[in-house]
């Protein structure tokens, strides 16, 4: 296997390093501070990104996107783990897969629109009683002769303020789920509160309500009965490239400052990274980043293989979020009272963290998946070769 990146991956690469640094860095602490992002800047870092051809790089290139191969997706992914959620979003765009799914008027309606940005969508699996369960939804969407009327309630909906429209999923059967484009401004859907968090100040996590939304049959995407299935194929991108390899970048950008932290403050007479407990938590820093990097790029070329990389995407959605945990700890540890300031990003970093072990599938729902298919399959999960 090949590990070198070539020299268009490299100037991609280098692209989205630049971008960050240049635009969207110097506006953290501004979103930090105020709670939220300022509309006309993100609009104007919208704007930028796509006349860089940097919005929408995981759809197909005919489709007006990036047209980027998994391997190459994860690369820029792990850069955008460099800077802030909400500015991530402004950006470079959540447009999601199953948008994919969309046939006749709907490619005008809602899939063009999201891939070139005049649109913004999120997508709405979680609810107060189905979070990892994604299975256990009760919102749901009965047929009537005018299409289908939408019922039920959904939280922590990421971006909810700034999207045009939701992915919904919702029962259309006792032990069926369907998916739904619903526009916002519907009669009877209402946005709620914005569920304030811990971290990722800036980007909302509101609720949203549906009291009898009538629906037209042109908002069903995919198939009657398909919709926990683009639910978890879309769940299965985001936790490889959203989460896997985010707190890849995120945890080395964090690496980063701790090492020229640990070169520059002196105790003792000695700069701090001579001490060899400090040195032990920068070595265990550098192993576990490599380590979970190359995990994410062997789920990505799977999935380029054509590979079934689900128990793989898992391992990655634990060892990933985990490692970036470990990581900021040992960075607040480093830095001191400072890393426990907010005059420092440290102390953003760790409150940002926390939630990667939570969101998509916590890192205990995952184990048990792993620990099933392990058993059931044996040491193919594990042995090269097998």
């Amino acid at each position: 296997m090949d590990f070198s990146l070539n020299d268009e991956q490299k100037m991609m690469i280098e692209t989205v390093r630049r971008f960050i640094a240049e635009e969207l860095q110097p506006l953290e602490d501004e979103v930090e501070n105020q709670g939220f992002l300022d509309k006309a800047k993100a609009q104007a870092i919208h704007d930028k990104a796509k006349a860089l051809g940097l919005y929408g790089m995981n759809m197909p290139a005919e489709l007006g996107g990036g047209g980027l191969s998994n391997m190459d997706r994860i690369l820029c992914e792990e850069q955008f783990g460099h800077t802030t959620d909400i500015l991530i979003r402004r950006a470079f765009g959540n447009v999601y897969e199953p948008l994919l799914h969309c046939k006749g008027e709907q490619i005008e309606r809602w899939l063009k629109p999201a891939v070139a940005g005049t649109r913004t969508c999120a997508i709405t699996i979680t609810e107060s009683g189905a979070g990892s369960d994604a299975a256990g939804i009760k919102t749901n969407a009965k047929k009537n002769g005018q299409g289908w009327v939408l019922n039920g309630t959904k939280h922590f909906i990421s971006d909810g303020e700034w999207s045009d429209f939701f992915l919904v999923s919702a029962k259309t059967g006792e032990k069926e789920i369907s998916m739904f484009m619903v526009d916002k401004g519907l009669t009877g859907f209402t946005v709620g509160k914005d569920q304030k968090m811990m971290g990722l100040r800036g980007t909302p996590h509101l609720e949203l309500f549906f009291d009898n939304v009538q629906l037209e049959d042109a908002a069903l995407l995919g198939e009657v009965g398909q919709g926990f299935k683009l639910a978890m194929g879309a769940l299965n991108v985001v936790r490889l490239a959203q989460v896997g390899a985010r707190a890849v970048g995120k945890a080395t950008h964090v690496c980063e400052l701790m090492l020229n932290w640990a070169n520059e403050r002196k105790q003792f007479g000695s700069k701090i990274g001579d001490f060899q407990m400090v040195q032990q938590m920068l070595a265990d820093s550098v192993i576990e980043i490599n380590a979970a990097r190359w995990m994410v790029y062997h789920a990505a070329w799977m999935l380029d293989q054509g590979l079934d990389a689900r128990e793989q995407i898992a391992m990655v959605k634990v060892h990933a979020a985990e490692t970036l945990g470990r990581v900021v700890d040992r960075a607040v540890q480093v830095f001191g009272g400072m890393g426990f300031c907010k005059e420092l990003s440290i102390e953003r970093y760790y409150r940002d963290a926390r939630i990667y072990r939570i969101y998509d599938g916590t890192s205990e729902i995952h184990r048990g998946v792993i620990a099933k298919s392990a058993m059931k399959k044996g040491a193919v999960l594990f042995d090269v070769n097998r």
